[in-house]
Protein backbone atom coordinates (compact mmCIF):
# COMPACT_ATOMS: atom_id res chain seq x y z
CA UNK A 1 0.00 0.00 0.00
CA UNK A 2 2.87 2.36 0.83
CA UNK A 3 4.62 1.62 -2.46
CA UNK A 4 1.52 2.06 -4.61
CA UNK A 5 0.71 5.41 -2.99
CA UNK A 6 4.35 6.43 -3.31
CA UNK A 7 4.26 5.53 -7.00
CA UNK A 8 1.48 8.08 -7.50
CA UNK A 9 2.67 10.88 -5.23
CA UNK A 10 6.44 10.85 -5.73
CA UNK A 11 6.13 12.57 -9.10
CA UNK A 12 3.33 15.02 -8.21
CA UNK A 13 5.55 17.96 -7.31
CA UNK A 14 7.98 17.16 -10.14
CA UNK A 15 5.64 16.24 -12.98
CA UNK A 16 4.97 19.83 -14.07
CA UNK A 17 8.61 20.98 -14.33
CA UNK A 18 9.58 17.58 -15.85
CA UNK A 19 6.83 17.86 -18.46
CA UNK A 20 7.86 21.47 -19.10
CA UNK A 21 11.43 20.30 -19.70
CA UNK A 22 10.39 17.50 -22.08
CA UNK A 23 7.91 19.67 -23.99
CA UNK A 24 7.61 23.41 -23.10
CA UNK A 25 4.44 23.68 -25.20
CA UNK A 26 2.49 21.07 -23.21
CA UNK A 27 0.85 23.47 -20.71
CA UNK A 28 -0.85 22.96 -17.34
CA UNK A 29 -3.99 21.42 -18.80
CA UNK A 30 -1.93 18.63 -20.35
CA UNK A 31 -0.18 18.23 -16.99
CA UNK A 32 -3.62 17.48 -15.53
CA UNK A 33 -4.02 14.61 -18.03
CA UNK A 34 -0.59 13.22 -17.12
CA UNK A 35 -1.43 13.16 -13.41
CA UNK A 36 -4.90 11.75 -14.12
CA UNK A 37 -3.52 8.88 -16.25
CA UNK A 38 -2.35 7.00 -13.14
CA UNK A 39 -5.70 6.90 -11.29
CA UNK A 40 -7.53 6.28 -14.59
CA UNK A 41 -5.61 3.01 -15.05
CA UNK A 42 -6.21 2.10 -11.43
CA UNK A 43 -9.92 2.92 -11.65
CA UNK A 44 -10.46 0.78 -14.76
CA UNK A 45 -8.56 -2.26 -13.52
CA UNK A 46 -9.29 -2.28 -9.76
CA UNK A 47 -12.58 -4.22 -9.98
CA UNK A 48 -10.96 -6.64 -12.47
CA UNK A 49 -7.93 -7.31 -10.28
CA UNK A 50 -10.26 -7.65 -7.26
CA UNK A 51 -12.38 -10.17 -9.19
CA UNK A 52 -9.20 -12.02 -10.20
CA UNK A 53 -8.18 -12.32 -6.54
CA UNK A 54 -11.68 -13.58 -5.59
CA UNK A 55 -11.68 -16.12 -8.44
CA UNK A 56 -8.30 -17.55 -7.53
CA UNK A 57 -8.96 -17.50 -3.80
CA UNK A 58 -5.42 -16.14 -3.44
CA UNK A 59 -3.84 -12.70 -3.72
CA UNK A 60 -0.26 -13.77 -4.45
CA UNK A 61 -0.32 -14.01 -8.28
CA UNK A 62 -2.28 -10.74 -8.82
CA UNK A 63 0.18 -8.95 -6.53
CA UNK A 64 3.29 -10.38 -8.21
CA UNK A 65 2.07 -9.59 -11.75
CA UNK A 66 1.06 -6.02 -10.87
CA UNK A 67 4.33 -5.36 -9.01
CA UNK A 68 6.33 -6.47 -12.07
CA UNK A 69 4.27 -4.09 -14.22
CA UNK A 70 4.81 -1.27 -11.70
CA UNK A 71 8.59 -1.74 -11.88
CA UNK A 72 8.69 -1.70 -15.69
CA UNK A 73 6.38 1.34 -16.01
CA UNK A 74 8.40 3.32 -13.43
CA UNK A 75 11.58 2.56 -15.36
CA UNK A 76 9.90 3.80 -18.57
CA UNK A 77 8.99 7.10 -16.85
CA UNK A 78 12.64 7.53 -15.83
CA UNK A 79 14.06 7.22 -19.35
CA UNK A 80 11.66 9.55 -21.18
CA UNK A 81 14.48 12.02 -21.88
CA UNK A 82 16.37 9.49 -24.03
CA UNK A 83 13.33 8.17 -25.92
CA UNK A 84 12.79 9.80 -29.34
CA UNK A 85 9.32 10.90 -30.40
CA UNK A 86 6.39 12.64 -28.67
CA UNK A 87 7.61 12.39 -25.07
CA UNK A 88 4.56 13.94 -23.44
CA UNK A 89 2.40 11.11 -24.86
CA UNK A 90 4.92 8.55 -23.62
CA UNK A 91 4.69 10.14 -20.18
CA UNK A 92 0.92 9.61 -20.13
CA UNK A 93 1.36 5.95 -21.20
CA UNK A 94 3.98 5.28 -18.50
CA UNK A 95 1.81 6.84 -15.80
CA UNK A 96 -1.25 4.91 -17.03
CA UNK A 97 0.52 1.56 -16.59
CA UNK A 98 1.79 2.58 -13.15
CA UNK A 99 -1.90 3.13 -12.37
CA UNK A 100 -2.90 -0.25 -13.79
CA UNK A 101 -0.30 -1.89 -11.53
CA UNK A 102 -1.62 -0.08 -8.46
CA UNK A 103 -5.03 -1.73 -8.97
CA UNK A 104 -3.54 -4.35 -6.62
CA UNK A 105 -4.66 -2.08 -3.75
CA UNK A 106 -8.09 -3.72 -4.16
CA UNK A 107 -6.76 -7.22 -3.42
CA UNK A 108 -4.56 -5.84 -0.62
CA UNK A 109 -7.60 -4.36 1.13
CA UNK A 110 -9.60 -7.50 0.46
CA UNK A 111 -6.92 -9.68 2.00
CA UNK A 112 -6.66 -7.39 5.03
CA UNK A 113 -10.39 -7.87 5.68
CA UNK A 114 -10.10 -11.64 5.25
CA UNK A 115 -7.04 -12.00 7.50
CA UNK A 116 -8.32 -10.11 10.58
CA UNK A 117 -10.95 -10.63 13.27
CA UNK A 118 -13.72 -8.05 13.60
CA UNK A 119 -12.25 -6.75 16.88
CA UNK A 120 -8.83 -6.05 15.35
CA UNK A 121 -10.06 -4.65 12.04
CA UNK A 122 -9.92 -0.98 13.08
CA UNK A 123 -6.30 -1.24 14.17
CA UNK A 124 -5.33 -3.20 11.05
CA UNK A 125 -7.02 -0.74 8.70
CA UNK A 126 -5.36 2.11 10.62
CA UNK A 127 -1.95 0.59 9.95
CA UNK A 128 -2.59 -0.04 6.26
CA UNK A 129 -4.14 3.42 5.86
CA UNK A 130 -1.09 4.87 7.62
CA UNK A 131 1.10 3.14 5.04
CA UNK A 132 -1.04 4.54 2.23
CA UNK A 133 -1.16 8.10 3.55
CA UNK A 134 2.57 8.02 4.28
CA UNK A 135 3.08 7.00 0.66
CA UNK A 136 1.11 10.06 -0.43
CA UNK A 137 2.99 12.48 1.80
CA UNK A 138 6.48 10.94 1.80
CA UNK A 139 6.59 10.86 -2.01
CA UNK A 140 6.93 14.64 -2.38
CA UNK A 141 9.47 14.57 0.47
CA UNK A 142 11.62 12.12 -1.49
CA UNK A 143 11.21 14.33 -4.54
CA UNK A 144 12.44 17.27 -2.47
CA UNK A 145 15.41 15.21 -1.24
CA UNK A 146 16.69 14.68 -4.80
CA UNK A 147 16.26 18.30 -5.93
CA UNK A 148 20.01 18.98 -5.29
CA UNK A 149 20.66 16.90 -8.44
CA UNK A 150 19.17 19.80 -10.36
CA UNK A 151 17.50 20.01 -13.74
CA UNK A 152 20.35 18.39 -15.69
CA UNK A 153 21.84 16.04 -13.07
CA UNK A 154 24.31 13.35 -14.14
CA UNK A 155 24.42 10.43 -16.56
CA UNK A 156 24.90 6.92 -15.17
CA UNK A 157 25.24 3.96 -17.54
CA UNK A 158 23.81 6.15 -20.33
CA UNK A 159 20.73 6.86 -18.20
CA UNK A 160 19.81 10.39 -16.97
CA UNK A 161 19.77 10.91 -13.20
CA UNK A 162 18.28 14.28 -12.28
CA UNK A 163 15.72 15.61 -9.81
CA UNK A 164 12.88 14.27 -12.00
CA UNK A 165 14.06 10.83 -13.14
CA UNK A 166 15.58 9.80 -9.79
CA UNK A 167 12.06 9.70 -8.32
CA UNK A 168 11.14 7.04 -10.90
CA UNK A 169 14.26 4.99 -10.16
CA UNK A 170 13.36 4.99 -6.45
CA UNK A 171 10.06 3.37 -7.46
CA UNK A 172 11.92 0.75 -9.52
CA UNK A 173 14.15 -0.26 -6.59
CA UNK A 174 11.23 -0.44 -4.15
CA UNK A 175 9.11 -2.37 -6.67
CA UNK A 176 11.77 -5.08 -6.95
CA UNK A 177 12.07 -5.26 -3.16
CA UNK A 178 8.28 -5.54 -2.75
CA UNK A 179 8.11 -8.29 -5.40
CA UNK A 180 10.60 -10.35 -3.39
CA UNK A 181 8.52 -9.92 -0.22
CA UNK A 182 5.46 -11.55 -1.83
CA UNK A 183 7.26 -14.70 -3.00
CA UNK A 184 5.94 -17.94 -1.41
CA UNK A 185 8.74 -18.37 1.12
CA UNK A 186 8.15 -14.86 2.51
CA UNK A 187 4.37 -14.36 2.43
CA UNK A 188 1.79 -16.85 3.78
CA UNK A 189 -1.97 -16.34 3.34
CA UNK A 190 -4.54 -16.93 6.12
CA UNK A 191 -8.36 -16.73 6.23
CA UNK A 192 -9.39 -15.54 9.69
CA UNK A 193 -12.59 -13.50 9.20
CA UNK A 194 -14.66 -16.30 7.67
CA UNK A 195 -13.58 -18.79 10.36
CA UNK A 196 -14.64 -16.34 13.06
CA UNK A 197 -17.99 -15.76 11.33
CA UNK A 198 -18.62 -19.52 10.89
CA UNK A 199 -17.98 -20.07 14.59
CA UNK A 200 -20.22 -17.18 15.67
CA UNK A 201 -23.06 -18.09 13.29
CA UNK A 202 -22.80 -21.84 13.86
CA UNK A 203 -22.60 -22.54 10.14
CA UNK A 204 -20.79 -25.47 8.56
CA UNK A 205 -19.77 -23.84 5.26
CA UNK A 206 -18.55 -20.46 4.07
CA UNK A 207 -21.47 -19.96 1.66
CA UNK A 208 -24.04 -20.51 4.41
CA UNK A 209 -22.26 -17.89 6.50
CA UNK A 210 -22.22 -15.36 3.66
CA UNK A 211 -25.97 -15.84 3.08
CA UNK A 212 -26.76 -15.35 6.77
CA UNK A 213 -24.88 -12.02 6.92
CA UNK A 214 -26.12 -9.76 4.15
CA UNK A 215 -24.47 -6.35 3.73
CA UNK A 216 -26.41 -3.08 3.67
CA UNK A 217 -26.03 -1.90 0.08
CA UNK A 218 -27.20 1.68 0.72
CA UNK A 219 -24.63 2.06 3.49
CA UNK A 220 -21.93 0.47 1.31
CA UNK A 221 -22.50 2.81 -1.63
CA UNK A 222 -22.75 5.79 0.72
CA UNK A 223 -19.29 5.01 2.07
CA UNK A 224 -17.91 4.57 -1.45
CA UNK A 225 -19.21 8.04 -2.39
CA UNK A 226 -17.85 9.53 0.85
CA UNK A 227 -14.46 7.98 0.10
CA UNK A 228 -14.54 9.59 -3.36
CA UNK A 229 -15.22 13.05 -1.92
CA UNK A 230 -12.53 12.81 0.76
CA UNK A 231 -9.81 11.54 -1.58
CA UNK A 232 -10.82 14.12 -4.20
CA UNK A 233 -10.21 16.93 -1.74
CA UNK A 234 -6.85 15.61 -0.56
CA UNK A 235 -5.50 14.84 -4.04
CA UNK A 236 -6.73 18.20 -5.30
CA UNK A 237 -4.63 20.00 -2.69
CA UNK A 238 -1.62 17.73 -3.30
CA UNK A 239 -1.83 18.09 -7.08
CA UNK A 240 -2.48 21.80 -6.91
CA UNK A 241 0.18 22.48 -4.27
CA UNK A 242 3.19 23.16 -6.50
CA UNK A 243 1.43 25.29 -9.14
CA UNK A 244 -0.67 27.07 -6.46
CA UNK A 245 2.39 28.13 -4.44
CA UNK A 246 4.23 29.18 -7.61
CA UNK A 247 1.24 31.34 -8.59
CA UNK A 248 0.39 32.76 -5.16
CA UNK A 249 3.81 33.17 -3.52
CA UNK A 250 5.97 33.76 -6.64
CA UNK A 251 8.20 30.78 -5.90
CA UNK A 252 10.53 29.28 -8.51
CA UNK A 253 10.05 25.68 -9.64
CA UNK A 254 12.87 24.49 -7.40
CA UNK A 255 11.60 26.48 -4.39
CA UNK A 256 8.05 25.16 -4.85
CA UNK A 257 9.25 21.55 -5.06
CA UNK A 258 11.51 22.00 -2.05
CA UNK A 259 9.04 23.79 0.25
CA UNK A 260 6.07 21.61 -0.73
CA UNK A 261 8.24 18.56 -0.08
CA UNK A 262 9.03 19.84 3.42
CA UNK A 263 5.38 20.71 4.08
CA UNK A 264 4.16 17.27 3.02
CA UNK A 265 6.86 15.60 5.12
CA UNK A 266 5.61 17.55 8.14
CA UNK A 267 2.13 16.43 7.11
CA UNK A 268 3.39 12.85 7.30
CA UNK A 269 4.44 13.38 10.92
CA UNK A 270 1.03 14.90 11.73
CA UNK A 271 -0.62 11.91 10.00
CA UNK A 272 1.41 9.47 12.13
CA UNK A 273 0.28 11.20 15.31
CA UNK A 274 -3.31 11.17 14.04
CA UNK A 275 -3.19 7.43 13.29
CA UNK A 276 -1.90 6.78 16.79
CA UNK A 277 -4.96 8.64 18.12
CA UNK A 278 -7.54 6.65 16.12
CA UNK A 279 -7.59 3.68 18.51
CA UNK A 280 -8.07 5.72 21.73
CA UNK A 281 -10.61 8.00 20.02
CA UNK A 282 -12.71 5.05 18.81
CA UNK A 283 -12.71 3.55 22.31
CA UNK A 284 -14.08 6.80 23.71
CA UNK A 285 -16.42 7.75 20.83
CA UNK A 286 -18.29 5.83 18.12
CA UNK A 287 -16.32 5.24 14.91
CA UNK A 288 -19.08 6.95 12.94
CA UNK A 289 -18.80 10.16 15.00
CA UNK A 290 -15.00 10.25 14.77
CA UNK A 291 -15.27 9.81 10.99
CA UNK A 292 -17.84 12.59 10.66
CA UNK A 293 -16.54 15.23 13.06
CA UNK A 294 -12.85 14.38 13.11
CA UNK A 295 -12.52 13.53 9.43
CA UNK A 296 -15.03 15.44 7.32
CA UNK A 297 -15.45 18.50 9.54
CA UNK A 298 -11.69 19.11 9.74
CA UNK A 299 -11.49 18.80 5.95
CA UNK A 300 -14.25 21.41 5.61
CA UNK A 301 -12.28 23.81 7.82
CA UNK A 302 -9.19 23.14 5.69
CA UNK A 303 -11.07 24.15 2.53
CA UNK A 304 -12.60 27.27 4.07
CA UNK A 305 -9.18 28.43 5.28
CA UNK A 306 -7.82 28.25 1.71
CA UNK A 307 -10.39 30.71 0.36
CA UNK A 308 -8.32 33.91 -0.27
CA UNK A 309 -8.58 36.74 2.22
CA UNK A 310 -5.15 38.34 1.78
CA UNK A 311 -4.97 42.15 1.35
CA UNK A 312 -2.80 42.04 -1.79
CA UNK A 313 -3.04 40.64 -5.29
CA UNK A 314 -0.50 37.99 -6.36
CA UNK A 315 2.52 38.98 -8.40
CA UNK A 316 1.69 38.85 -12.11
CA UNK A 317 4.02 37.02 -14.50
CA UNK A 318 4.09 37.25 -18.30
CA UNK A 319 5.23 33.96 -19.91
CA UNK A 320 4.69 35.22 -23.44
CA UNK A 321 1.78 34.81 -25.89
CA UNK A 322 2.30 31.03 -26.06
CA UNK A 323 3.01 30.60 -22.34
CA UNK A 324 6.43 29.09 -23.13
CA UNK A 325 8.91 31.80 -22.01
CA UNK A 326 10.39 30.73 -18.67
CA UNK A 327 13.33 33.15 -18.27
CA UNK A 328 13.74 36.90 -18.71
CA UNK A 329 16.51 38.61 -20.70
CA UNK A 330 18.87 38.26 -17.71
CA UNK A 331 18.38 34.48 -17.54
CA UNK A 332 16.32 34.69 -14.33
CA UNK A 333 13.31 32.41 -13.99
CA UNK A 334 10.02 34.28 -14.40
CA UNK A 335 7.81 33.79 -11.35
CA UNK A 336 4.28 34.72 -10.32
CA UNK A 337 0.66 34.20 -11.37
CA UNK A 338 0.42 33.92 -15.18
CA UNK A 339 -1.24 36.86 -16.85
CA UNK A 340 -3.14 34.36 -19.03
CA UNK A 341 -5.08 33.34 -15.87
CA UNK A 342 -7.38 36.38 -15.85
CA UNK A 343 -8.53 35.82 -12.25
CA UNK A 344 -4.97 36.60 -11.07
CA UNK A 345 -5.62 40.26 -11.95
CA UNK A 346 -8.45 40.73 -9.45
CA UNK A 347 -8.51 37.77 -6.98
CA UNK A 348 -6.72 38.40 -3.64
CA UNK A 349 -3.62 36.41 -2.81
CA UNK A 350 -3.78 33.42 -0.43
CA UNK A 351 -1.50 34.16 2.52
CA UNK A 352 1.20 31.69 3.50
CA UNK A 353 -0.29 31.43 7.01
CA UNK A 354 -3.79 30.45 5.89
CA UNK A 355 -2.36 27.95 3.40
CA UNK A 356 -0.24 26.29 6.11
CA UNK A 357 -3.07 26.17 8.68
CA UNK A 358 -5.52 24.85 6.06
CA UNK A 359 -3.06 22.13 5.12
CA UNK A 360 -2.65 21.29 8.81
CA UNK A 361 -6.41 20.67 9.24
CA UNK A 362 -6.33 18.54 6.08
CA UNK A 363 -3.38 16.50 7.41
CA UNK A 364 -5.49 15.59 10.48
CA UNK A 365 -8.92 15.18 8.86
CA UNK A 366 -7.88 13.09 5.87
CA UNK A 367 -6.28 10.14 7.73
CA UNK A 368 -9.15 10.04 10.24
CA UNK A 369 -11.76 10.05 7.48
CA UNK A 370 -10.26 7.53 5.04
CA UNK A 371 -9.26 5.09 7.78
CA UNK A 372 -12.68 4.93 9.39
CA UNK A 373 -14.53 4.86 6.05
CA UNK A 374 -12.49 1.79 5.07
CA UNK A 375 -12.93 0.22 8.52
CA UNK A 376 -16.71 0.65 8.59
CA UNK A 377 -17.00 -0.41 4.94
CA UNK A 378 -15.06 -3.62 5.59
CA UNK A 379 -17.23 -4.45 8.63
CA UNK A 380 -20.49 -3.76 6.78
CA UNK A 381 -19.53 -6.18 3.99
CA UNK A 382 -18.98 -8.95 6.52
CA UNK A 383 -16.74 -12.01 6.03
CA UNK A 384 -17.55 -12.54 2.34
CA UNK A 385 -14.76 -12.19 -0.32
CA UNK A 386 -14.39 -8.45 -0.74
CA UNK A 387 -12.18 -8.22 -3.82
CA UNK A 388 -14.79 -6.71 -6.16
CA UNK A 389 -16.25 -4.40 -3.48
CA UNK A 390 -12.78 -3.20 -2.51
CA UNK A 391 -12.13 -2.75 -6.22
CA UNK A 392 -15.16 -0.47 -6.39
CA UNK A 393 -13.96 1.57 -3.41
CA UNK A 394 -10.46 1.77 -4.85
CA UNK A 395 -12.02 2.76 -8.17
CA UNK A 396 -13.93 5.56 -6.43
CA UNK A 397 -10.68 6.86 -4.95
CA UNK A 398 -9.10 6.61 -8.40
CA UNK A 399 -12.01 8.45 -10.01
CA UNK A 400 -11.38 11.32 -7.61
CA UNK A 401 -7.71 11.32 -8.59
CA UNK A 402 -8.69 11.35 -12.26
CA UNK A 403 -11.10 14.23 -11.82
CA UNK A 404 -8.94 16.16 -9.34
CA UNK A 405 -6.13 17.08 -11.76
CA UNK A 406 -8.63 17.76 -14.56
CA UNK A 407 -10.57 19.93 -12.08
CA UNK A 408 -7.33 21.83 -11.46
CA UNK A 409 -6.78 22.25 -15.17
CA UNK A 410 -10.24 23.69 -15.83
CA UNK A 411 -11.67 25.21 -12.63
CA UNK A 412 -8.46 26.52 -11.02
CA UNK A 413 -6.74 27.65 -14.23
CA UNK A 414 -9.83 29.34 -15.68
CA UNK A 415 -11.91 30.43 -12.68
CA UNK A 416 -9.45 30.71 -9.79
CA UNK A 417 -9.18 29.98 -6.10
CA UNK A 418 -12.68 31.10 -5.00
CA UNK A 419 -14.37 28.54 -7.24
CA UNK A 420 -11.79 25.82 -6.55
CA UNK A 421 -12.06 25.83 -2.76
CA UNK A 422 -15.72 26.87 -2.71
CA UNK A 423 -16.89 23.92 -4.82
CA UNK A 424 -14.80 21.39 -2.88
CA UNK A 425 -16.03 22.78 0.45
CA UNK A 426 -19.68 22.40 -0.63
CA UNK A 427 -18.99 18.78 -1.71
CA UNK A 428 -17.71 17.98 1.80
CA UNK A 429 -20.67 19.64 3.53
CA UNK A 430 -23.19 17.69 1.40
CA UNK A 431 -21.35 14.44 2.22
CA UNK A 432 -21.46 15.25 5.94
CA UNK A 433 -25.23 15.83 5.84
CA UNK A 434 -25.91 12.57 3.99
CA UNK A 435 -23.68 10.53 6.34
CA UNK A 436 -25.57 12.05 9.27
CA UNK A 437 -28.87 10.90 7.74
CA UNK A 438 -27.78 7.28 7.23
CA UNK A 439 -25.51 6.91 10.27
CA UNK A 440 -27.81 4.30 11.90
CA UNK A 441 -27.21 1.99 8.93
CA UNK A 442 -23.42 2.12 9.24
CA UNK A 443 -23.36 -0.93 11.55
CA UNK A 444 -21.79 -4.35 10.73
CA UNK A 445 -24.34 -7.18 10.11
CA UNK A 446 -22.82 -9.20 12.98
CA UNK A 447 -23.55 -6.38 15.43
CA UNK A 448 -27.05 -5.88 14.01
CA UNK A 449 -27.81 -9.56 14.64
CA UNK A 450 -26.32 -9.31 18.11
CA UNK A 451 -28.65 -6.40 18.87
CA UNK A 452 -31.65 -8.41 17.65
CA UNK A 453 -30.69 -11.60 19.54
CA UNK A 454 -31.67 -10.43 23.08
CA UNK A 455 -35.25 -9.81 21.91
CA UNK A 456 -35.37 -13.23 20.26
CA UNK A 457 -33.98 -14.90 23.36
CA UNK A 458 -36.59 -13.25 25.56
CA UNK A 459 -39.38 -14.64 23.37
CA UNK A 460 -37.83 -18.11 23.37
CA UNK A 461 -37.66 -18.12 27.16
CA UNK A 462 -41.16 -16.71 27.78
CA UNK A 463 -43.05 -19.08 25.52
CA UNK A 464 -42.14 -22.33 27.32
CA UNK A 465 -43.00 -20.71 30.66
CA UNK A 466 -46.52 -19.91 29.46
CA UNK A 467 -46.95 -23.52 28.29
CA UNK A 468 -45.56 -24.81 31.54
CA UNK A 469 -48.06 -22.83 33.57
CA UNK A 470 -50.93 -24.03 31.41
CA UNK A 471 -49.94 -27.69 31.36
CA UNK A 472 -48.71 -28.13 34.88
CA UNK A 473 -51.00 -29.77 37.40
CA UNK A 474 -48.49 -29.21 40.16
CA UNK A 475 -48.50 -25.41 40.08
CA UNK A 476 -49.36 -23.50 43.22
CA UNK A 477 -52.99 -22.62 43.94
CA UNK A 478 -52.23 -18.94 43.41
CA UNK A 479 -50.78 -19.72 39.98
CA UNK A 480 -53.77 -21.94 39.05
CA UNK A 481 -56.20 -19.24 40.15
CA UNK A 482 -54.29 -16.65 38.09
CA UNK A 483 -54.70 -18.92 35.06
CA UNK A 484 -58.42 -19.29 35.76
CA UNK A 485 -58.16 -23.09 36.28
CA UNK A 486 -58.47 -25.56 39.16
CA UNK A 487 -56.41 -28.61 39.86
CA UNK A 488 -58.99 -30.83 38.20
CA UNK A 489 -59.28 -28.86 34.96
CA UNK A 490 -57.98 -30.43 31.78
CA UNK A 491 -56.28 -28.02 29.37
Amino acid sequence: MFLMSLGFSIILTGVWPYLDKLDPTAGKEFMGYVVAANPLGQMLFSPLVGWWGNKRGSVRLPLLVTLALFTLASAAYSILEVIPGDRKIYMIVARFFVGVSSANIAVARSYLSAATKLSERTHAVSMISLAQVLGFVVGPGLQAAVTPLGDHGITFMMLPLNMYTTAGWINVIMGIFNFILFLPWNFKEHKIAIKEAMRNEGKATEKETWKSLKPDYLASWTLICAFFVLVFNFVLLETLGTSLTMDQFAWTKQEAMYYMGILMSVGAIVACITFAMIGPLCKRFEERKVMLWGGFFFMVIGRVLCIPWGPNLPKIADFGPYNNITEDVNGTEIVGCPITQEWCLYTPQITVTQFLVGYGFTAVGYPLGVTLIQTIFSKILGPRPQGVWMGLMTGAGCASRVMGPVFVGFIYTRLGTYHTFGVTGVMLIISMLWLQLVKKRLIPPELKKAEEMPNENVKDVETPLVHLRSDSTQASPELRRSNGTSSGDKV
